[in-house]
């Protein structure tokens, strides 16, 4: 009789939850049991995000820009990105917000990092809210952790929460709305404050508009007349932000970019199947019937040329497992019969679940290999500040919007940090540019930059990150190879009976890759000296832009070998001269002059 009472419901009226099982008992206990699982499953979704946080792949081109308007905002220091990364003021300020509170820019190695720690923090707490939101539409504990967990811990998931988007941060405003409108016994402020959060979602991503069929077909459920003031207070907020206010309060979405929805779902291809099949069979259980068509409207968005796929992913993440967790038990209660309050649980349906659990696995074991969670944080971009450091302290930088937070966390003046949406009339001066993807796209959006890049030369690079000299004088076409001297004057070097060197080093000298002023000065020294040379060490970076190697460790005569360097003097002036145990360390400065090896130059 229990059971019967809780599956009926009003005529004409539709359920609003999943009919569940009457209570045998023991509440407190239940309380400490549903805890404990929330718990479990916050410390698993927090553990896991702090694991791959920094995890290079996927990537999103718009996330940088998203990165540097916090910095920015947060640091008073106006900013302007590239383009096609969308507008989302009120998304950003919540960044900024969470950034400040919590002095994340200065304990994370990188701007991105710091930015990605509001992620993981939406991402728990989204988890909580997806529980709750779970348990008021009448899933069971187990359905309930299901469903975090299908959140928690998919690799799909993982790399996506993991991206500073700010449709995150909307998933999170939607379900403490669902939370509000969902709650038994509601009153007229728990709508008011479901208006809010619904106010606060659509201003942080325009999708949001895509769960209000959602939210109004449960409040018309549950009251119509609170319907109806809901619909006023939220008209009459995005009327106010969409029009007087829409200059410092419309957002808009990105412009779509890689990675596309078959890049995410290769992740985790358990995830796709899983979805679709939840939110077709979600059609057919009344209670799940308005995140069901919420959640079709946005698998239709992913259609609509324009439209981000990864903004799309980011509200889709959370619905599809609670519907799947909830179709599961609605389909399970139908075919189970109950005897005494205990369900029956026969070899199909175990059957049914293992395989279940075995395509799920599968699909992980792929996604978490394809992850590859970095151990380093810093990554590319903080080498290339190392460099430009040591190298040109004090420059005035062209930077694209993945290098410009980064830079100025890193005390580089923000005055002296030219963002590549200066270009739009007219690059202003600049000595060195830093870009951490291709400039392709960037020079046909800019044709002044195209000019101001036209005679750059790339000095270092690390990874993806390219650091060029700019203004550097046009080549003669009629001069004699720098290379080939180098080459021919390397050889004979390496064939002097006055100078020993270790293999490493004879390859270097042969291969032309010696700073000629390395070689005109290793030969002076021979003639005073025999010398032994240990190696010419790499300077990070420089090596994969083809510059020669500008460092040389001297071990014979070390007392001698100093000196003579730290006798040099106009071009031959080494930067520094370091004792180190290994030797004597001589480092000359960037670019050499041309024409040092000129009688070298003929074959």
């Amino acid at each position: 009789m229990a059971q019967h009472s809780r599956e009926t419901t009003d005529p004409g009226r539709s359920p609003a939850t999943l009919p569940e099982p009457a209570a045998t008992g023991f509440p407190a206990a239940h309380r400490l049991l549903s805890l404990d699982i929330v718990l479990a499953l916050l410390a698993l979704a927090g553990g896991l995000r702090v694991l791959y946080l920094a995890a290079p792949a996927p990537a999103l081109p718009a996330e940088a820009a998203n990165v540097a308007h916090a910095y920015a905002l947060g640091h008073l220091t106006p900013f302007t990105d590239a383009g096609g990364a969308g507008v989302s003021p009120f998304g950003w300020w919540q960044l900024t917000a969470y950034t400040m509170v919590s002095d994340a820019f200065g304990r994370s190695a990188s701007a991105l990092a710091a930015v990605r720690e509001t992620m993981l923090v939406a991402a728990v707490l989204g988890a909580v809210l997806l529980w709750v939101l779970a348990r008021r539409l009448g899933l069971t504990r187990w359905a309930s952790a299901a469903a975090v967990l299908l959140v928690a811990a998919s690799p799909l998931a993982l790399g996506l929460q993991r991206l500073v988007v700010v449709e995150h941060l909307a998933a999170v405003w939607l379900l403490g709305a669902l939370v509000l409108i969902t709650r038994p016994g509601a009153r007229i402020r728990h709508d008011a404050a479901a208006a809010v959060c619904l106010l606060a979602a659509v201003l942080t991503s325009p999708l949001a508009l895509l769960f209000l069929p959602a939210a109004g077909w449960l409040l018309v459920r549950r009251a119509p007349a609170r319907a109806a003031l809901v619909a006023v207070l939220l008209n009459l907020g995005l009327g106010i932000a969409f029009g007087p206010a829409a200059a410092a309060l419309r957002p808009h979405l990105a412009a779509a970019s890689p990675p596309s929805v078959a890049d995410w779902v290769a992740l985790d291809p358990a995830w796709a199947v899983l979805s679709t099949v939840a939110l077709v069979a979600a059609l057919a259980v009344t209670a799940l019937r308005p995140f069901a068509v919420s959640g079709l409207l946005l698998v239709a968005a992913l259609l609509v040329p324009g439209v981000p796929d990864t903004a799309v992913l980011a509200l889709l993440l959370p619905l599809t497992p609670l519907l799947f967790a909830a179709v599961v038990q609605a389909l399970a209660r139908q075919r189970v019969p109950v005897h005494r309050g205990n369900r029956a649980r026969g070899p199909g349906t175990v059957l049914a679940a293992g395989v279940l659990v075995a395509v799920v696995a599968t699909g992980w074991g792929y996604g978490y290999p394809a992850l590859r969670p970095a151990a380093e944080r810093g990554g590319p971009l903080v080498e290339a500040q190392d460099w430009l450091r040591a190298n040109a302290s004090g420059a005035r930088v062209l930077v694209d919007d993945g290098a410009w937070a980064e830079f100025a966390k890193a005390g580089w003046p923000t005055g002296l940090l030219v963002p590549v949406a200066a270009c739009a009339s007219g690059c202003p001066a600049a000595d060195w540019s830093v870009f951490t993807t291709g400039a392709d796209d960037l020079r046909s959006r800019y044709p002044a930059l195209d000019t101001a890049l036209a005679d750059a030369g790339v000095t270092a690079v690390f990874g993806q990150v390219t650091v060029s000299r700019l203004g550097l004088p046009a080549a003669d076409r009629a001069a004699p190879s720098e290379e080939s001297a180098r080459t021919h004057a390397g050889a004979a070097l390496a064939a002097s009976a006055r100078i020993t060197c270790t293999p490493d080093a004879v390859a270097v000298l042969r291969a032309g890759r010696a700073d000629p002023r390395l070689i005109a000065t290793i030969a002076a020294l021979a003639a005073l000296q025999p010398v032994g040379i240990a190696g010419f060490p790499a300077v990070p970076g420089e090596d994969p832009a083809g510059q020669p190697r500008r460092r040389v460790l001297l071990t014979d005569g070390e007392e001698g070998a100093a000196a003579f360097y730290a006798g040099q003097r106009d071009l031959f002036r080494p930067s520094s001269v370091a004792r180190t145990a290994g030797g004597v360390l001589v480092t000359y400065p960037l670019f050499a002059p041309p024409g040092l090896l000129v009688p070298f130059s003929s074959p």
